[in-house]
C-alpha cells in the first residue's frame, strides 16, 4: 500500500527563495535584468566570434562554446524560478522537474569540462608557442568541445536514469527554486544511498579531473611566465590569462562548498545561495569579465557597430 501511494505523487513544489513579502517585486526585477543581460550578452558574444574570419581559431571557439553553455544554463533555471515569484502554484510536475534536472547536469557539467579545455589551451598557447597551430588545431578543438558536450550528456543520463528508481512519498517540498538531485534525494522514500554514491563518484570525479587541469595547465604557464625576461611578455600573458582565472574560481568556488557542507537547514539555505552563484551570476558575469579583458572582441565588436549603426 505504501508503495502505491508512493509512486502516485509525481508532483512537487518549488520552495524558492524564502523572502520578506515587500522584496518579491525587486528580487523578480533584478533576476529579471539579469537573465537578459544573460542571454543578450552571451548570444551578443556568440555572434561577435562569428561574424569575425579572425575570431574562427581555438581560443575563441572555446568561447563561444561557453557562452553558449551559459545562456543555455540560465535559461534552464531562470525562467521557472522568475515565474514562480508571482505564481500562486509553485508545483512542478515529476517529469518536469526530470528534464530540467537533465538539462541543468547537462550544461553545467559541459561548462566544467569546457573550462579544463580553455587551461589546457592556454598552456599550449604560452609554454609551447610554436607548435601551437599544429597541436591546437581546429579540427582538435572542434573536437575537444564535442567531447565535453559527450561528457555532459552521459552525466546526465547516468544521474536522470538513478533518480527514476526513486520514490517520493515523504513530501512533495523541494527546498531549492529549481529541481536539483540533492533536495530530490532528501525527500525520496526509497533509500537513496546508491543515488549519494553515484553523486560522489561522477560528480567528485569530474571535478577532480577538471580542477587538476586547471591547476596542472596554469602551474606550467605561470613557471613559463616567470621565465620570459620581457615586461611585456609577462603582462601579456597575465592578461590572456587572468580572464579564464576569475572565471574558473568564481565557478568552482560555491560547486565544492556545495559537496563538503553536512547537512542541516543553514546549509540548504546556502546551498541555494551557491546555486544562484553558479547558475544565475557566473553565465551573467562570464561575457562581461570575457569580453571587456580581451581587445580583439572589442575591436570586433566595435567593427560591427560602425557597420550597423
Amino acid at each position: 500500500m505504501e508503495t502505491k501511494n508512493a509512486t502516485k505523487l509525481e508532483e512537487f513544489v518549488l520552495t524558492g527563495f524564502t523572502y520578506q513579502p515587500e522584496w518579491q517585486i525587486p528580487l523578480f526585477l533584478m533576476f529579471l535584468v539579469i537573465y537578459l543581460i544573460t542571454i543578450v550578452g552571451n548570444l551578443g558574444l556568440i555572434a561577435v566570434i562569428r561574424n569575425d574570419p579572425h575570431l574562427h581559431i581555438p581560443m575563441y571557439l572555446f568561447l563561444g562554446s561557453l557562452a553558449f553553455v551559459d545562456a543555455w544554463l540560465s535559461s534552464t533555471v531562470s525562467p521557472k524560478m522568475l515565474v514562480n515569484f508571482f505564481a500562486k502554484s509553485k508545483m512542478i510536475s515529476l517529469s518536469e522537474c526530470m528534464i530540467q534536472f537533465f538539462s541543468f547536469v547537462i550544461s553545467a557539467t559541459t561548462e566544467c569540462f569546457l573550462l579544463a579545455t580553455m587551461a589546457y589551451d592556454r598552456y599550449v598557447a604560452i609554454c609551447k608557442p610554436l607548435l601551437y597551430p599544429v597541436i591546437m588545431s581546429n579540427t582538435l578543438c572542434i573536437r575537444l568541445i564535442l567531447l565535453s558536450f559527450l561528457g555532459g550528456f552521459l552525466h546526465a543520463i547516468i544521474h536522470t536514469s538513478f533518480l527514476f528508481r526513486l520514490t517520493f512519498c515523504n513530501s512533495i517540498i523541494v527546498h531549492h527554486f529549481y529541481c536539483d538531485v540533492i533536495p530530490l534525494l532528501k525527500i525520496s522514500c526509497t533509500d537513496p544511498s546508491i543515488n549519494y554514491l553515484i553523486v560522489f563518484i561522477f560528480s567528485g570525479s569530474i571535478q577532480a579531473f577538471t580542477i587538476l587541469t586547471v591547476l596542472v595547465s596554469y602551474t606550467l604557464v605561470l613557471f613559463t611566465i616567470l621565465k620570459k625576461k620581457s615586461l611585456q611578455g609577462i603582462r601579456k600573458a597575465f592578461s590572456t590569462c587572468g580572464a579564464h582565472l576569475l572565471s574558473v574560481s568564481l565557478y568552482y568556488g560555491p560547486l565544492l562548498f556545495m559537496y563538503v557542507r553536512p547537512g542541516s537547514a543553514e546549509a540548504d539555505d546556502q546551498d541555494m545561495m551557491d546555486s544562484v552563484f553558479y547558475s544565475v551570476i557566473i553565465p551573467f558575469l562570464n561575457p562581461v569579465i570575457y569580453s571587456l579583458r580581451n581587445k580583439k572582441v572589442i575591436d570586433s565588436l566595435r567593427k560591427i557597430l560602425k557597420r550597423n549603426v
